[in-house]
């Protein structure tokens, strides 16, 4: 499990009926009631190893910084352990479907184009027709990964998990 320290932005509550499911977003949920059937929308606290980050000394990356703008990404898990907005927690997610999505991701697109390529070159013989069956195995590659994606089944092994509040123990480094 890959393991990366978050804070809670917001909670979604799911209402279930008889006949669908509704959602109600709340960022003020009181401290005794937290369903546990929410989806909390998370951010994650970024650290740097010097603190020098987005000011004008330091190692370079704050020229990074100030052309792309240092923006932090708001994503969504399950709230299994009824963590209220604000509350800082371990998010963690499935170690194999991050290798999974890689290769789907950055692998079979590639194969694809390969697989193309040797497949006109076999049949044409021609740079120009090798280069246009390469594109077209692209192509194909990244629709099979977008027909694949779309699948709920996908998306459902790629979920992240809160896991526990933070405590003392997770923000503590020791060296032995």
């Amino acid at each position: 499990m890959i393991e990366e320290r978050a804070v809670i932005l917001s909670l979604e509550i799911l209402v279930h009926t008889s006949s669908q499911t509704l959602s109600q977003t709340s960022s003020q949920v009181s401290a005794s009631h937290c369903p546990p059937d929410s989806v909390a929308t998370l951010e994650i606290e970024r650290k740097t190893a010097c603190g020098l980050c987005g000011q004008t000394r330091g190692c370079g990356n704050s020229i990074w910084g100030k052309l792309f703008g240092h923006q932090t990404t708001a994503f969504k898990a399950q709230n299994r352990i009824n963590a209220k907005v604000g509350e800082s927690v371990i998010v963690g997610i499935n170690e194999n479907a991050m290798l999974k999505s890689a290769v789907l991701l950055y692998v079979l697109p590639l194969a694809t184009l390969f697989f193309g390529a040797l497949l006109a070159r076999y049949f044409w013989h021609s740079d120009g027709k090798t280069m246009l069956g390469a594109v077209a195995g692209l192509a194909l590659g990244l629709l099979w990964v977008k027909g694949h994606i779309m699948s709920n089944r996908y998306f459902s092994l790629q979920q992240p998990v809160i896991l526990r509040l933070v405590n003392t123990q997770d923000s503590v480094v020791t060296f032995s």
